[in-house]
């Protein structure tokens, strides 16, 4: 009998805020800290909350790019992916509301594997189908710019 798997789950997580910057979380058996910067009257023990959200979609990308080349029978090998976004600041210096404080981000992922650029390419929509992250940034508004290239 084939066991069918739960289509939505409880996420769960703890924090523990010391002080206006540090808060270390907790989820199953791991802590992570979230923190700012010295400039900004933390202690720079993690990333912020926003290099957080940032590299919460490189992660994903890498999981769901697996999970979807795997599925097209691509190999893609490693994955190296780089993020850049552009930020507007005036809704965390608390001048005014943004709507869309993460307005665009560049992300070039480029893989190892023997994957052709049409391969790749099949892969690359397939993950903006499934990435969670990148759904929410998109649902927010944010423009991403992916560019899946091979490494050679």
């Amino acid at each position: 009998m084939a066991v069918k798997m739960k289509t939505s789950v409880t996420l769960s997580m703890n924090a523990k805020c010391s002080s206006h910057s540090v808060a270390q979380l907790r989820t199953r058996d791991l802590v992570s800290i979230i923190d700012e910067p010295v400039e900004r009257h933390g202690t720079n023990l993690g990333f912020t909350p926003t290099d957080t959200a940032l590299s919460a979609l490189a992660g994903c990308t890498n999981t769901i790019g697996h999970k979807c080349a795997a599925k097209l029978g691509v190999d893609i090998g490693d994955l190296d992916i780089s993020v850049k976004c552009r930020f507007n600041r005036l809704g965390v210096t608390l001048e005014e509301e943004i709507a869309t404080p993460f307005e665009e981000i560049d992300m070039i992922v480029t893989s190892s594997g023997s994957a052709s650029q049409d391969e790749l390419n099949k892969v690359a929509i397939e993950v903006a189908k499934y990435c969670p992250l990148a759904k929410l940034f998109r649902g927010s508004g944010t423009i991403i710019n992916e560019d899946w290239r091979t490494a050679g």
